[in-house]
């Protein structure tokens, strides 16, 4: 078992904390560089913590447990107009972050008023290649029950967020909702804002645990941080990718920053503890920039 971990520190000699948690035999899930600061999120063993806590203290950085390492999530508004977007959804996604998440915000094209407001067969599919998606609605009850629409044939787990209190049972397809989070057109940093923020990652961490144990029943034969460390060690043009995470962990696989059309072959031959990538998993194209997207087949599909 891993547990997953943000070390915050200074780019002097964090060679030694990515060095220490090679020889653990974890992870690095995910390192993010700003001026002379550094994030790196790790996924360590979970008896051998201790040790990398004693290496941060050592370099005056800081460890933190990032439940939601590993996962990527959606937060969906339903417009990139101003009204919309700003500023909750972008709040909420810079609060999942610094818990671990890897998330993507997905402004809807046809979402302008409660009684015009779509979602493409192509939004749906990209929203569904995410472990789980945050839809960021209004301040108004009426507004929210007439947007259900959007996600509730959705197959992912969904967590709605809105102003009014309301019960998860009223909304056709939410998962869960969360409240206190309408159109604020202000940063949240209100001690009420806080505390539905808090409230949203609580939410989530549950879901995605539940979803965690569902895959536990019947779990893909590698794990989806080994597929990722071996695509980095065996395809090349991961070094030329420029973004911060070539390659983003999820619960049941991995997204690749490579274009679907030109790498395919060369991920579905990468070599994962005997296995070939191809056969333990299905390589689609993503919806997001023709990436290439890995999900990793259940032990019981291929055995």
């Amino acid at each position: 078992m891993y547990e997953t971990l943000t070390y915050t520190g200074g780019v002097h000699k964090h060679e030694e904390v990515t060095e220490l948690i090679e020889d653990l035999g974890g992870f690095v899930l995910q390192e993010n560089f700003s001026q002379m600061d550094l994030v790196i999120t790790i996924a360590v063993p979970i008896d051998d913590v201790d040790k990398v806590k004693e290496k941060a203290k050592e370099l005056l950085g800081t460890i933190k447990v990032a439940p939601m390492a590993g996962t990527e999530i959606a937060i969906v508004s339903p417009t990139l107009a101003r009204q919309h977007l700003p500023h909750s959804a972008c709040d909420i996604s810079e609060y999942l972050r610094r818990y671990g998440a890897k998330d993507n915000m997905i402004g809807l094209s046809r979402g302008a008023g409660k009684g015009i407001s779509r979602i493409s067969e192509d939004e749906k599919r990209l929203v569904e290649e995410h472990d789980l998606a945050v839809f960021a609605l209004g301040s108004f009850r009426e507004c929210i029950l007439n947007k259900t629409h959007l996600f509730d044939d959705l197959e992912i787990p969904i967590v709605v967020t809105g102003a009014p209190h309301m019960n998860a049972d009223e909304i056709p397809g939410a998962t869960a909702y969360v409240g206190g989070l309408g159109r604020i057109p202000r940063r949240l940093k209100r001690g009420e804002n806080i505390r539905a923020l808090r409230n949203l990652v609580s939410t989530v961490e549950g879901i995605l645990n539940d979803k965690r144990y569902e895959i536990a029943q019947d779990p893909p034969i590698v794990p989806s941080i080994l597929v990722k460390s071996e695509i980095e060690n065996q395809v090349p043009a991961i070094e030329e990718i420029y973004s911060p995470s070539p390659i983003v962990s999820q619960l049941d696989g991995v997204r690749v920053k490579l274009n679907f059309d030109r790498y395919k072959d060369e991920i579905g031959n990468v070599e994962v503890d005997d296995y070939r990538l191809k056969d333990v998993s299905e390589i689609i194209k993503s919806m997001m920039y023709d990436y290439t997207l890995v999900k990793l087949l259940p032990e019981s599909s291929i055995l």
